[in-house]
């Protein structure tokens, strides 16, 4: 979540680990494997299909995976167990009200609108639905979040290496861009998830070891609670709910109406149902049934990340010997918040298996800038350039502007890691940017998906006004700081609570403005809304599939473990 992404901003120019030869090949391994993965699957990229959505032909279980692996990356690593080291398990929320219901919602009710469309990206979907207004505006938007999102991946990881590491920013930079850039212009999205998955299983195999060896120091989950409560008297740091009840009342400044619908129900869906970043993955899935179960899948892995993002940053309040401070204290021998992951693995972690766990953070980087690349050069290819330049070109022409769209993504972002090199405040910039794009983007889409009344003007306006009331919002809130008492319900709120019900309300805008031009516009016709919008579709029917293989089974057993989950850490 972008709220993870503040944290990345590390003050100390001391480095924290030093890495052995061994450690060192197994870095260099990792990037053999990553480069030899894009060179093979060259081969099966021939056409537009292959490149842009992996032939449409992975399994739910591939597809689920590197939906996932999409959003895990370093950032997510180091922000979030930072931010469990100073909220505790609250930061779980982001994790389990923000991110599973969404997901099961996207794999059942509208994965079957996605897909039955044959659309290339979300954009072209509110093509379809909306008309070409709506689909620029949402291409152009969507390009320009996910080159600005990629360069703060490349300036983010590059820091990290030289605080951690003392390697130079710049070769960091360029190495892994470089990188990027070579296996997904070779394999595009098909290279992105099988790297994607790889990367997957090494996040979790270099960052578990932290999790299992610092539970055994603690003596066990009961143990650390102990150690905690001993270490940090007064404050709750285990439990989830029971001090959301003001803003006052918890370190983040937060109520739980903020959580449940600023987070669960706007950032969380918006981000997780229309960021083509991750449903990209999706449509890569081989049938309209594996399309489904994709989500369900990823959210059962994701119900599980917390064991290595978050509760690292528990076991730190724990067991380190230094108690940690805010950026604006880090220094003179002070460690930050964003620094307690690498201190947990310089803890716990020996030669080769501390070459693995940086193998693991540099992964997850490479990760989200891979997701990126590969998700800008379908947009741009689709829903500007053949949309809105050339619209009669063949399918190889498409494919390789495809590929050079890689290039120049990859090229435009390291300029924007450079840029933000610059303006150490571009980190707040980028936390508005979901409020900015995503929140409207949803209420727009799934008007679009669930009433068949919304109209094309309707679509883009509702948008477009959506979108400028989240930056007149955060504007406002940046001239006024008081501002902040009036979006947020609260003279209390702090900055998290700003970013949920800034999302809230740019939300609950477009949904206004949408129905408003809806019942003033003319409808399309019923039979041009065939495969786009409930009761206008005819909908699978699934009465004759076992149980066991519905998706919709799968996601209430994953729904009722998250219930459980909630009422175990309440």
């Amino acid at each position: 979540m972008p709220s993870a992404l503040a944290l990345l901003f590390l003050q100390t120019s001391e480095k924290i680990l030093s890495l052995s030869p061994v450690d060192l090949l197994v870095i260099a391994l990792y990037f053999v494997v990553v480069l030899g993965i894009g060179f093979y699957l060259k081969r099966y990229t021939k056409t537009g299909e292959d490149f842009f959505l992996a032939g449409r032909d992975m399994s739910s279980w591939v597809a689920g995976l590197s939906f996932v692996a999409a959003n895990l990356g370093a950032l997510e690593l180091m922000g979030w167990a930072a931010s469990a080291y100073q909220y505790g398990i609250l930061a779980a929320h982001w994790y389990w009200i923000g991110a599973i219901p969404a997901m099961l919602f996207l794999g059942i009710v509208m994965m079957p609108f996605y897909y039955i469309s044959r659309t290339h990206s979300v954009p072209g979907y509110l093509k379809l639905r909306f008309g070409e207004p709506a689909r620029a505006l949402s291409a152009i938007s969507f390009g320009f979040m996910t080159v600005l999102m990629s360069g703060i991946n490349m300036y983010s990881m590059a820091l990290v290496m030289e605080i951690i590491l003392g390697w130079d920013i710049h070769f960091s930079i360029w190495v892994s861009s470089i990188t990027v850039a070579v296996y997904v212009f070779l394999g595009g999205l098909l290279s992105a998830i099988f790297n994607e998955v790889l990367q997957f299983f090494l996040i979790w195999l270099g960052a578990l070891v932290v999790s299992i060896l610092g539970l055994i120091e603690a003596g066990g989950w009961n143990g650390m609670v102990h150690r905690i409560a001993e270490r940090w008297p007064g404050q709750d740091y285990t439990h989830m709910w029971k001090d959301l009840g003001s803003f006052a009342s918890n370190p983040m400044g937060i109520n739980w109406l903020g959580i449940v619908l600023g987070l669960g129900f706007v950032i969380s869906f918006g981000y997780w149902t229309t960021d083509f970043l991750v449903v990209q993955r999706v449509l890569s899935a081989k049938d309209l049934r594996s399309a489904e179960m994709a989500p369900v899948i990823g959210a059962a892995f994701k119900m599980a990340v917390p064991l290595i993002v978050i509760l690292p940053g528990l076991l730190g309040l724990a067991v380190l010997p230094e108690h940690l401070v805010g950026e604006a204290q880090a220094g003179h021998g002070l460690h930050s918040y964003n620094e307690v992951l690498p201190l947990m693995l310089a803890r716990y972690c020996g030669p080769g298996l501390l070459g693995l766990g940086i193998t693991a953070l540099i992964a997850g980087f490479m990760s989200g800038m891979a997701g990126n690349v590969s998700a800008f050069a379908t947009v741009w290819t689709y829903d500007i350039y053949r949309a809105l330049i050339r619209r009669d070109a063949d399918d190889q022409h498409y494919v390789s502007v495809g590929r050079w769209c890689t290039v120049l993504g990859v090229l435009v972002s390291i300029g924007t890691a450079y840029l933000v090199m610059q303006f150490a405040s571009i980190m707040d910039y980028v936390q508005a940017l979901f409020s900015f794009f995503i929140a409207p983007l949803f209420g727009t889409v799934i008007l679009g998906m669930l009433w068949k009344r919304a109209t094309p003007a309707a679509g883009f306006w509702g948008l477009l006004v959506g979108t400028f009331s989240s930056i007149g919002m955060w504007a406002w809130v940046k001239l006024d700081p008081g501002a902040l008492r009036y979006i947020a319900l609260s003279p209390h709120a702090k900055d998290m609570a700003e970013n949920m019900y800034r999302a809230l309300w740019s939300w609950v805008i477009c949904v206004v403005v949408t129905v408003a031009v809806s019942m003033a516009t003319r409808p399309k016709p019923d039979h041009e809304l065939v495969g786009l919008v409930y009761g206008a579709t005819k909908m699978p029917y699934e009465a004759s599939v076992p149980l066991i293989h519905r998706p919709a089974f799968w996601a209430i057993v994953v729904a009722l473990v998250l219930v459980i989950v909630n009422l175990i850490f309440a």
